[in-house]
């Protein structure tokens, strides 16, 4: 706060705070933890964004910034950014800032109610200090960030409002609006007054004018109609009837399958919805499929978020399981939420959790199972693929499952089982190595072309068929096996390379939460073309004049996995890539084939996919998931590639290419 004194001096447009908490949590979110890595240097209790615009170059005002920081004794501490694309990623974090302070776990929260008052600059130094004094005095400390420029910090102290947090809440408030007043500030610096300000607005105006601003609403409203208790006849700040959580609060949470206990329980994982309604967008990203297609609030996360926090604290009743059951029916799993939502609510996650605790109370049905064993009877159905996709057509009406095609088995499966000792275990899943063999072909010969030993297990499966239908106890056997199967290569360090999004990101993701001893295999665990973009050893591939439309599956979105693809496509000299910015396909595992479902699922592939693709008819078409690469083609009549697919095309002769 003394150097932003200094640093104002140079007519910068913006002073900015971000603090350590900040900078924790933002590198917790999996959407701004590469670009917090990327210009943090060391480990600051605080940083500065310091932001000069203009039309003229603004350089030289740069240069006199790292010359006044080492003029004050901090050389070498400026990290220069110039270029647009990053100083844009830097302002996102930045502008979510209340949402990554909310994204705090457990059971203290950064409270607001003190993060508006505003100090003359040259005393906000000072009052940072006897503030953070205050705080410490409640056994409590702030989260700060924002406005250093013009003394507008918004500073939050972390309380817990279920406990003792409102009485703390009280003595810090009336401390903090002392401090204010003797320096001659404000205590609505920035944002205006609601419940939990509007008790402040009498010791600022004093009596005379407050009492005009309770006369001019009685003339414009005097049935207190508009906003009541803002500004004029306020509640008191700590009046418990206003709290989300009311006294007598409790939850009542069954003893869980998964593991919830990085958030302290999973009603706490639930709680994480602060309401922002980051999950109502349409404009970018992923969240929220069902949401953007409905546009029904029960069909977003926060609606479901909150169903479920209703649910557990037993304000449904006897309802509880239906509401919930309908609130979380069109989540297609896809885990956009997980990544862009500000305080990180994985609702897939929730999902299968509620489902195992649901089908254990009402059953599961022959679509249930249909789903869940799948990888158990495809060996079989695929030896006998002419009478098990005749099966399928003839019986997939009278089990749940829609008009539309089912994937077909294929009698010519995958069967390699590569090196008996390999420099990297592809892991091919069910339903690459029975209904698509192609592309675990592809992908064995372009490993093997980039110089690798190739070891492939048979038979293992990640357990998602079972996790999908809440089979917890299924899932764990199956993933206890696949433990088991790859420790020795795990020991070995071996990379586990998948074809599926789906079936690798739950080694990654799922695994670890469902089963002890997975952190190791979710460490090695890789998507194919994340292993090719980082290590491509020999490739070298001829060129292939071609545009590409690329669509990614949901879980590489989620887990920063579109880089990887869009690298390795870039490997083969003429490729034109474009990435469709879309959300999920609709397909989602087995949703879209659920004939309750079926039409919601094109209504989601309508929206920006396959006009996208109709709007590129000489393009190729690559997509990396199985549900993806079968939405397209029931929608359109196209089926895309594998990238493993567009990597063996360009490794053969230049002729075989074209």
């Amino acid at each position: 706060m003394d150097l932003t004194q200094q640093i104002v001096k140079l007519g910068p447009s913006a002073v900015e705070l971000v603090d350590r908490t900040m900078i924790g949590l933002a590198r917790d979110i999996p959407a701004f933890r590469a670009t917090v890595d990327a210009f943090i240097r060391g480990d600051p209790d605080a940083i500065l964004l310091v932001e000069f615009s203009g039309e003229d170059d603004q350089a030289p005002r740069l240069k006199q910034l790292v010359q006044l920081m080492a003029d004050l004794g901090l050389a070498g501490s400026v990290v220069e950014v110039t270029d647009a694309k990053q100083q844009r990623d830097i302002w996102e974090v930045r502008k979510a800032g209340l949402n990554i302070m909310m994204s705090m776990k457990g059971d203290g929260k950064p409270v607001s109610f003190i993060e508006d008052c505003a100090v003359p600059l040259e005393h906000l130094a000072e009052y940072t200090d006897r503030l953070t004094r205050v705080f410490e005095k409640h056994g409590t400390r702030g989260t700060w960030y924002a406005h250093a420029s013009v003394g507008t910090l918004h500073v939050r102290p972390i309380l817990d409002m279920r406990r003792d947090g409102a009485a703390k809440m009280r003595a810090i408030a009336e401390e903090a609006c002392a401090m204010v007043k003797e320096y001659k500030g404000a205590y609505s610096g920035e944002h205006g007054d609601g419940l939990v300000r509007s008790e402040w607005v009498a010791p600022f105006f004093g009596p005379r004018l407050t009492a005009a601003l309770g006369e001019i609403k009685s003339w414009l409203d005097p049935r207190g109609l508009m906003n009541p208790g803002k500004i004029v006849a306020p509640p008191k700040m700590d009046d418990a009837s206003l709290f989300r959580y009311k006294p007598g609060y409790r939850t009542n949470v069954p003893a869980t399958v998964l593991d919830w206990s990085e958030w302290g329980g999973f009603d706490k994982a639930v709680e994480m919805c602060n309401n922002n309604g980051h999950c109502r967008k349409f404009d970018a990203g992923t969240m929220c499929p069902s949401y953007r297609a409905t546009r029904d609030e029960n069909h977003l996360t926060r609606g479901r978020a909150n169903t479920l926090r209703l649910a557990l604290s037993g304000q449904l009743g006897a309802e509880a399981d239906a509401a919930v059951k309908e609130a979380l029916d069109l989540c297609v799993s896809c885990k956009g939420c997980k990544r862009e939502c500000p305080t990180g609510v994985d609702m897939a996650r929730m999902k299968i959790e509620f489902l195992a605790h649901y089908k254990a109370r009402h059953g599961y049905g022959a679509r249930d199972r249909a789903i869940a064993f799948l990888p158990r009877y495809a060996p079989v159905a695929a030896r006998l693929a002419p009478l098990a996709n005749l099966a399928s057509r003839s019986f997939k009406r009278a089990i749940g499952f829609a008009a539309r095609p089912l994937p077909r088995w294929r009698r010519d499966y995958f069967r390699d089982t590569g090196a008996a000792q390999g420099d990297v275990v592809l892991f091919v899943d069910t339903f690459n190595r029975y209904f698509e063999p192609e592309n675990a072909r592809a992908a064995k010969v372009v490993l093997e072309a980039a110089g690798y030993r190739v070891q492939i297990p048979a038979g293992l499966c990640c357990g998602r068929t079972y996790l999908s239908v809440g089979m917890l106890e299924r899932a764990k056997r199956e993933a206890g096996r696949l433990l088991e199967a790859l420790r020795p290569a795990v020991a070995r360090g071996l990379p586990i390379l998948g074809l599926e999004p789906s079936c690798l990101y739950a080694l990654r993701d799922e695994l670890p939460v469902l089963i002890p001893g997975a952190d190791a295999l979710a460490k090695n665990a890789l998507l194919f073309e994340e292993w090719i973009a980082q290590s491509p050893g020999k490739l070298a591939f001829h060129e292939l004049q071609q545009e590409v439309l690329l669509h990614g599956h949901c879980h590489q979105k989620a887990f920063d996995g579109m880089g990887a693809v869009q690298k390795a496509l870039a490997m083969v000299p003429g490729l034109k890539v474009s990435t469709v910015e879309t959300s999920c396909c609709g397909m989602a595992g087995s949703f879209g084939y659920e004939a309750e479902h079926a039409e919601v699922s094109m209504k989601m592939a309508e929206m920006t996919l396959l006009p996208a693709i109709r709007n590129a008819p000489s393009a190729m078409l690559v997509a990396d998931g199985t549900s993806c690469r079968h939405q397209i083609q029931d929608g359109i009549g196209r089926k895309p590639l594998h990238v493993a697919r567009v990597l063996e095309l360009a490794l053969s002769a230049p002729q075989a290419a074209s």
